[in-house]
């Protein structure tokens, strides 16, 4: 007995092994442990196999050949583990995935990653598995740790062992920056967003000369003179097109984004010396703003950063038009290729950077003109859409479970749209005891339901019943990791989408 698994453990570092070879280890491994096993986690790593099992409480699995005999030992899946997992296999520890063609695939509950890696499989893309903001898990109470970490599990999981991102999404404070380090995040988006000055648009001659003596000049390691002297009238190559920046645009934009500079400088300068020696990525995003960010802004933020020493692997600016979650893109679709392409020469021009598409899930219409526009240059970032297609496995396996989601997030909509850019009507969703079991899906294809499903996720997972049990977490939970294939399959559909526009080998 064994002789499989020997078998495996002998072939050559890179080298797959052959699919009966692998089918009979795992056939082996399965009467080693006492229980079934992923075929597709089975990894060698010097002397040992790396698996988990497949069972409602997952375990990893490492068998090796001691004194002669094979040897299997399961451990729980705890961070520990997880630990010494990524220091035996470095390939599913986070890391810098540079220019290349990027996809974000946020995971709110972290069941979600093996979904995301079928999703990309294929497509030449780089998948960013572990990608939360500090508000997202402050909604489903996860922490730093957790998130990667179960990127790390889906990885190993679905046998991926070719890389993936960790992005420390939307931080606004050092405090996010050291809690996100900590945990092995490579990529640290900062978020000035509400440092940016909306008004400066509209400011009259005088009012703009009184903003101007504001901007934060020390703190940007300038001048009034110098930066105009740099900016005002001129005009900009951006590789066979004119950029003109007049007085007037130069002046609105430093008053619109001078604090935007000086705090992502700063925050900049904490990653660096929070992360010392380990690699990182920047990415700075203004995306949540009321205002759209011009191309004449865009390049001078860019252009400050550069000098300040900021090189951000990506830059989110606010397009025009309204990029709601979890929806389609609202807008005039020609400006918006128009003003993208202007992003995207800029981004050449004094990067190369990557132009970020935040709230990118689902807005269909815009990846294939970004695509053909960015060639390459391009992060989408996703999020909500794959709790939805959770939702949507829940509506296809428990459907009275959805019902009683759905009525529950109707009720809590008017309070949890505070802070997202929504504009669903909650009258236009069909309550849930009007619903056949067999039109519950439908919802999720549907504007206004998706939003409401959407933006009430953290009190779908964190609202407790009076005797502190939760009131859907657990059977949430349950019923997707016992309806696994379903959820992957869903989000792997879904993402797909996504994926597809973009990808660099087809």
């Amino acid at each position: 007995m064994g002789d499989a698994i020997r078998e495996l453990l002998s072939t050559p570092p890179g080298q797959a092994p052959e699919p009966n070879d692998l089918a009979a280890a795992c056939a082996e491994l399965r009467t080693e442990a006492d229980c079934d096993v992923y075929e597709s986690s089975v990894v060698a790593s010097g002397r040992r196999l790396h698996f988990l099992t497949r069972e409602r409480q997952k375990r990893l699995g490492i068998a090796s050949v001691e004194l002669g005999e094979v040897a299997v030992r399961l451990t729980p899946m705890n961070h520990e583990s997880v630990v010494a997992l990524r220091e035996a296999l470095p390939s599913l520890a986070p890391t810098c995935i540079g220019l290349k063609t990027s996809l974000g695939l946020g995971d709110r509950l972290g069941l979600a990653t093996p979904g995301h890696i079928r999703a990309v499989r294929g497509t030449g893309l780089a998948p960013v598995l572990a990608q939360q903001s500090i508000r997202e898990m402050t909604r489903t109470r996860r922490t730093p740790e957790e998130v990667v970490d179960a990127a790390t599990w889906g990885a190993l999981q679905e046998g991926h062992v070719d890389g993936f991102g960790a992005d420390a999404d939307h931080l606004k404070t050092t405090d996010d920056i050291d809690a996100t380090a900590a945990a092995g995040f490579t990529m640290f988006t900062i978020d000035p967003g509400d440092r940016v000055n909306d008004d400066a648009d509209a400011l009259d001659a005088d009012a703009l000369e009184d903003a101007l003596a504001d901007v934060p000049w020390d703190r940007m390691e300038t001048t009034q003179a110098d930066f105009e002297a740099r900016y005002a009238g001129e005009s900009f190559d951006l590789d066979g097109s004119t950029l003109d920046c007049p007085p007037e645009a130069a002046a609105r934009a430093a008053v619109k984004y001078g604090a935007v500079v000086a705090h992502t400088l700063a925050m900049c300068r904490h990653v660096e010396s929070v992360m010392g020696e380990r690699p990182f990525e920047i990415e700075m995003s203004v995306d949540e703003t009321d205002s759209h960010t011009s191309p004449v802004e865009h390049y001078i933020v860019a252009a400050e950063l550069a000098r300040l020493g900021v090189r951000p692997v990506s830059l989110a600016p606010r397009f025009v038009g309204d990029f709601e979650k979890g929806v389609d893109y609202k807008g005039d679709i020609d400006l918006l290729e128009e003003t993208f392409g202007r992003h995207v020469a800029i981004a050449r021009v004094l990067g190369p950077y990557k132009i970020s598409i935040h709230s990118g899930s689902d807005k269909f219409s815009v990846y294939q003109v970004a695509a053909r526009i960015a060639g390459g240059l391009v992060h989408v970032k996703t999020a909500g859409t794959s709790y939805l297609e959770a939702l949507r496995a829940v509506a296809r396996v428990e459907p009275d479970l959805f019902r009683e989601i759905l009525a529950f997030a109707l009720e809590r909509w008017d309070e949890d749209r505070a802070t997202y850019h929504v504009s669903a009507d909650p009258t236009n969703v069909r309550r849930p005891d009007e619903l056949a079991a067999g039109e519950l899906e439908g919802l999720l294809d549907q504007f206004d339901a998706r939003q409401v499903l959407h933006v009430t996720f953290g009190s779908v997972l964190t609202t407790e019943k009076p005797d502190g049990s939760w009131l859907f977490r657990d059977r949430l939970y349950d019923t997707l990791r016992a309806h696994e294939e379903e959820h992957h399959a869903a989000v792997a559909a879904h993402l797909g989408r996504h994926a597809a526009p973009f990808a660099v080998s087809r």
